[in-house]
């Protein structure tokens, strides 16, 4: 029984971690989203000549739906503002990115873990996805006004 109490003790020690933790990752990977964004949109041509070579259909569009994606969702996140909505078309964007300019990253997901975890898009991806599973955490505008909902 005592062990019992030790282990609890412990999980409620940890999990004041999970505050700090989703800050970070949500502050780092919503700015680097946002700044990723933010090169996309001015650099404009460079980034329709890539998606042309990558055999993107409408490449200007996806461009610029793509780096308005990434610039407004990752500045969305960085604040923690719709978190967890804004974090399902940023998941969506890597998984583009997975899916053409990194396919052979792609496609070694079990043959080849570090080719695949190494690849641009997983530290974005994996930020995303966790955003959406656990929400943007207490150091953030969503806590904020949800606890602001509550006591009105």
């Amino acid at each position: 029984m005592q062990l019992r109490n030790y282990v609890e003790k412990f999980e409620n020690l940890a999990s004041y971690l999970q505050t700090p933790l989703l800050f970070v990752l949500r502050f780092y990977w919503g700015f680097s989203f946002a700044r990723t964004g933010w090169g996309k949109l001015m650099n404009l041509d460079r980034t329709v000549n890539f998606f042309t070579d990558l055999g993107i259909p409408a490449p200007k569009l996806n461009a610029i739906m793509a780096g308005s994606t990434e610039c407004f969702g990752g500045a969305l996140l960085l604040v923690g503002l719709f978190s967890r909505v804004v974090s399902v078309p940023l998941a969506g964007t890597m998984v583009v990115a997975y899916l053409t300019a990194d396919r052979d990253a792609l496609m070694a997901i079990f043959s080849d873990t570090d080719k695949f975890v190494s690849a641009a898009p997983f530290q974005f991806l994996l930020t995303a996805v966790i955003v959406l599973a656990f929400g943007p955490g207490k150091l953030s505008l969503d806590h904020l006004l949800a606890k602001r909902k509550t006591a009105n």
